[in-house]
């Protein structure tokens, strides 16, 4: 199986992986500027996430590593989400009675969430893993598995 991590926490790494550690891997933020869809399509001006967008798609299933920061994911993996645009087309449709962009490719990986609970309550955290679930339907994965851990205990 062709798998991706991308982490914030754990020091994991299986054999034949890619690795996206965003600890030390500082993306930079989208500019709006269409170019992944307009002028290099599936391509963004900013060459930094090239590696990823070739692994992403490849994969068959991507692994996260999650911290939560002031009850939700942190600011460089919201800058990824919106940097992950390239991979779908500029067009929407309506078939499910909501607005999604079609897909660019014909399979998406399936993903796997471990995040660190630190929640002060059960709506903050269900909250969190709305957003979470929400955001890959959105990116068209089929299986979206969360499960939360205790920060220094292992599950």
């Amino acid at each position: 199986m062709k798998t991706m991590i991308v982490r914030e926490y754990n020091t994991v790494m299986l054999p034949d992986s890619y690795l996206l550690d965003l600890n030390t891997h500082q993306i930079k933020g989208c500019c709006g500027c269409w170019t992944c869809w307009w002028k290099t399509p599936g391509r963004c001006i900013h060459h930094d996430l090239d590696c990823f967008y070739h692994h992403y798609i490849t994969a068959e299933k991507v692994t996260f590593y999650l911290t939560v920061s002031q009850g939700f994911i942190s600011a460089n993996l919201k800058t990824l989400f919106d940097r992950m645009i390239p991979l779908f087309l500029p067009y929407t449709n309506y078939g499910s009675g909501e607005s999604m962009h079609d897909p660019r490719y014909e399979r998406y990986p399936d993903i796997e969430i471990y995040y660190q609970d630190t929640f002060f309550n059960t709506a903050e955290k269900q909250i969190f893993e709305d957003y979470l679930q929400r955001t890959f339907y959105q990116f068209h994965s089929k299986t979206i598995h969360l499960t939360g851990e205790t920060p220094g205990v292992r599950s």
